[in-house]
């Protein structure tokens, strides 16, 4: 399939770009204090609404599960988090604004829609928030304090079906995990237990010598392991497993990209990885049946 361009119509360096459920639209994030949301088809794009309500870069979007109807939640340089709401076709309102953090808030991600609308955010003064709607339209918040103390650069939700879920059997509780990455060099994994949310790894995961950019969880589909691969300043991506619930992780290196490491990205089926790298490539990864990792193409 041929790349397509699409103007933005930002003014200023785009930072995020997210696709929505359907395909049909995306959402993106710049340093001109707004997101903009694009139609697109297979040969073009047309702008469809500006989103103006930060008051600094907007760093990342994200798409909330389109059963929870046409929303998309927005973090700022600015401290805020904003969930944006669809009235009428391409009208879009502030349906909520949270201003919860101290600091740049860095990273933003819609928890899998079965456990149900639910927003985590990660921000430069350490902490992770977890924003949960309720049915009355209120929202409740937790939060893991000095989760990375030095800032928390990415979060990323693990997937809610338990691994091996498939093999196993009766109807198990959705999981609720994260994964996380920060100025410390270091990913961490958080578990919620009775309404608590505790560190889930020990120790955390140490193999990067400078700032983590970006965590991804993988897709399980039902198998026994669990796989978090992060992207790091120091210019490598390392794939991270576990086999099953309480063993040790491990790491592995994918690769020295010898630049940093911007963005990690999984496809839905969890077997092929993109990378976008400090060089502006994008490169899609895959693993071999004897573990290794090979690249399969450059974007």
């Amino acid at each position: 399939m041929p790349g397509q361009k699409i103007e933005t119509g930002h003014q200023d360096t785009v930072h995020d770009v997210a696709m929505d459920y359907y395909g049909k639209r995306l959402a993106t994030a710049s340093s001109d204090n707004t997101i903009k949301i694009i139609g697109v088809s297979n040969s073009n794009s047309q702008p469809l609404a500006t989103l103006s309500g930060h008051q600094g870069p907007v760093w990342q979007v994200a798409w909330a599960h389109p059963k929870f109807g046409s929303l998309v939640a927005s973090c700022s340089y600015d401290g805020k988090v904003i969930i944006w709401r669809e009235g009428n076709q391409n009208e879009w309102s502030q349906a909520h604004l949270f201003g919860d953090h101290k600091a740049s808030v860095n990273s933003i991600a819609w928890a899998p829609h079965e456990l149900g609308l639910c927003l985590a955010c990660g921000s430069s003064d350490g902490n992770i928030s977890i924003f949960t709607a309720r049915s009355d339209g209120s929202w409740d918040t937790s939060q893991i304090d000095q989760a990375h103390p030095v800032g928390v650069t990415s979060v990323s939700w693990a997937p809610s079906t338990a691994p091996g879920a498939l093999v196993g059997s009766g109807v198990l509780d959705p999981v609720q995990k994260l994964a996380s990455g920060g100025c410390d060099n270091a990913v961490k994994v958080w578990k919620l237990y009775n309404g608590i949310w505790k560190m889930d790894c020990f120790p955390a995961l140490q193999m990067h010598t400078d700032w983590v950019r970006d965590v991804a969880w993988a897709p399980n589909l039902g198998l026994p392991k669990s796989t978090i691969a992060s992207a790091s300043q120091d210019g490598r991506v390392i794939i991270w497993t576990v086999m099953k619930e309480g063993d040790q992780w491990e790491g592995k290196v994918l690769k020295d990209f010898k630049t940093p490491v911007w963005r990690v990205s999984w496809s839905l089926t969890g077997n092929i990885l993109a990378v976008a790298d400090g060089s502006n490539n994008v490169t899609l990864w895959k693993e071999e049946v004897d573990g290794e990792w090979q690249q399969v193409t450059t974007v």
